[in-house]
């Protein structure tokens, strides 16, 4: 293992201790006031935005290739030959990459709301000395927060008979017959859908008010049993600490200069955010690592969110 994959998965610090000392300094409290104003999001100007961010760092060296998944999600490791894996927010292909080495069989859907990341990532990814990288990587543009997975993920009726089965689910309503009858019959349509979605670092880039309906679409391209893997930007983490108080768009929510956006994720918010789509909660926790720039002498903390989530079966 190299040093930086121990680095990366280090429990370097109490994050209880880290909420306490935060939450006592006084220079840091308009991070906690309360948020009033309204968000206005725009999925074009989002777009607009990631287009503009991939273009600026083209060389795709901004973002580390995360060797660290298969680590923290071993199932992808052990997965069954020609398992199918939806990237979602593939940016530069930082996460799709590692997958396709580790995996000689697995085939990568990659979708990003940015055609200029879809297009770094398929150059990364060309370039690379995976095997048969090209015909087992199938990039495509989508924004997940405001329009449906495309249809040959999954077809209408699977995706709808899903959706059921997701209500039903989280009714205590009790089911009749005819109900599940119905559902039954239109499991047999197709076998579509994904066995993973990867969500790395995406959710907080979308707005706030639309992360409901992506974790909905997430689900509805999952196969039943299958899994979704989770990593973000957990609270308090050293880039929350950063953001000015004019630059608040929302609770915990943030807009930089470029017009990209971040979201700051508790257990608690995550938790709320996969159960009420009709996700079963598999693993949840901080993960909290120290890490220190020697130039500048400087300790940063950084805080993510890693979880698992799985869909009923």
């Amino acid at each position: 293992m190299s040093g930086e994959e121990t680095e990366y998965h280090s429990k370097d610090f109490d994050w209880e201790e880290l909420r306490q000392r935060i939450e006592d300094d006084p220079t840091l409290r308009y991070h906690f006031l309360p948020f009033t104003h309204q968000s206005v999001s725009s999925s074009a100007l989002d777009s607009q935005s990631w287009n503009h961010f991939h273009a600026r760092h083209s060389t795709g060296k901004f973002f580390k290739e995360r060797r660290y998944l298969f680590k923290e999600f071993p199932e992808l490791a052990s997965c069954e030959e020609h398992s199918k894996v939806l990237e979602v927010g593939c940016g530069n292909g930082s996460t799709a990459l590692p997958i396709l080495r580790g995996k000689e069989n697995i085939l990568v859907f990659a979708c990003d709301c940015s055609s200029e990341a879809l297009e770094r990532a398929t150059e990364i990814v060309y370039a690379s000395n995976v095997v048969s990288a090209k015909s087992r990587f199938r990039p495509f543009c989508c924004d997940f927060s405001t329009c449906r997975f495309p249809e040959w993920l999954i077809c209408d009726s699977c995706r709808e008979t899903s959706l059921q089965k997701r209500n039903i689910f989280l009714s205590d309503v009790k089911r009749d017959l005819t109900d599940i009858t119905s559902l039954k019959e239109s499991d047999e349509c197709c076998v579509g859908g994904v066995d993973y979605v990867t969500l790395i670092f995406t959710l907080s880039a979308v707005p706030l008010d639309r992360m409901s309906t992506a974790v909905t679409e997430c689900f509805s391209v999952l196969k039943p049993g299958g899994l979704l893997f989770f990593r973000d930007y957990g609270l308090y983490d050293m880039t929350m600490l950063r953001f000015e108080a004019d630059q608040r768009v929302g609770f915990r929510e943030y807009k930089r200069s470029d017009g990209t956006r971040s979201y700051f994720f508790s257990l608690e918010s995550a938790r709320n955010l996969f159960l009420a789509a009709g996700f079963i909660e598999v693993e949840l926790e901080y993960c909290c690592v120290k890490s220190v720039n020697r130039r500048k002498q400087k300790t940063m903390h950084r805080v993510w969110v890693h979880g698992k989530f799985q869909k009923p079966m």
